[in-house]
């Protein structure tokens, strides 16, 4: 299984607009970030954890150019959301090319996110007089407490508090993505127990109300005990990447835009 990373900004991403920030003028490719997403990929299934305002140019770096061994486009297997923040879902509307050439994506969210997305993107969902270049998708509800099967392997959802919200990060194997966390229930933390590679967000060193930062994600991670830990959705105010990395615990790196990580599923 590999994991790559398609964004690893906050909601502004990196640069912000108009910022003179040090990092938003920094000419480290590691330090531009767009917004955060992922995509796992095994065997021949590939899967994305949500579909930020980015997507578009996220697909076309990573998977547009993609074909199977008998030349054919790769085909996206569906989209698991772990909230309805804009930063997360504002890119739906750009899953078309894959439904024109594929069908209905599935997508999979907890209750309260597909019904905003249902109101956001009302075309999409329309089944009565529908615009005939609208996408479409099969929207699968992801509960609290129940796993889900996705290409032979079970993902096992992770409830936890983006300050009062209630969020889902995502078990798949021996690899856990976890984003716009500032809290988790010590029963979740046990479903994170024997991980490869953990996937957590940090926001910066100062405390926000609503994300975690440095102190907070460590102490975490010492709970959680991975193998290996990449932060994401990182902001400006964290610093330079090439500065930061030095500063970390042993085991614990930060993501980049397009980075990409294998693990062998041993589950």
């Amino acid at each position: 299984m590999t994991i790559t990373f398609l964004g690893t900004g906050t909601s502004q991403g990196i640069p912000v607009i108009g910022s003179d920030h040090p990092v938003c003028l920094s000419k480290d490719p590691r330090d531009t970030r767009l917004r955060v997403s992922v995509l796992l990929e095994w065997d021949d299934y590939r899967y994305v954890i949500d579909c930020g305002p980015d997507f578009r140019a996220q697909m076309l770096s990573t998977l547009s150019r993609k074909r199977t061994p008998s030349g054919d486009l790769v085909l996206l297997n569906g989209i698991l959301f772990t909230h309805e923040h804009a930063d997360h879902v504002a890119g739906l509307d750009d899953i078309r090319p894959f439904v024109f050439r594929q069908g209905d994506l599935p997508i999979y969210g907890h209750k309260r996110v597909l019904d905003t997305l249902k109101k956001r993107f009302e075309y999409i969902f329309e089944t009565e007089n529908k615009y005939p270049g609208a996408p479409s998708v099969k929207a699968h509800e992801v509960i609290n407490g129940q796993s889900i099967m996705l290409g032979g392997i079970q993902v096992v959802p992770i409830e936890a508090y983006h300050g009062d919200l209630q969020i889902f990060g995502y078990r798949f194997g021996n690899i856990a993505y976890l984003t716009d966390v500032k809290t988790i229930p010590d029963l979740e933390i046990k479903k994170l127990k024997g991980l490869d590679i953990l996937v957590l967000n940090v926001l910066r060193y100062k405390e926000h109300p609503t994300h975690l930062n440095v102190d907070e994600a460590i102490a975490l991670i010492q709970k959680i005990n991975p193998q290996r830990t990449y932060f994401t959705h990182i902001s400006h105010d964290m610093g330079f990447h090439a500065d930061v990395e030095k500063k970390l615990p042993k085991s614990i790196y930060l993501a980049y835009d397009g980075l990409t990580l294998t693990t062998i599923d041993e589950t």
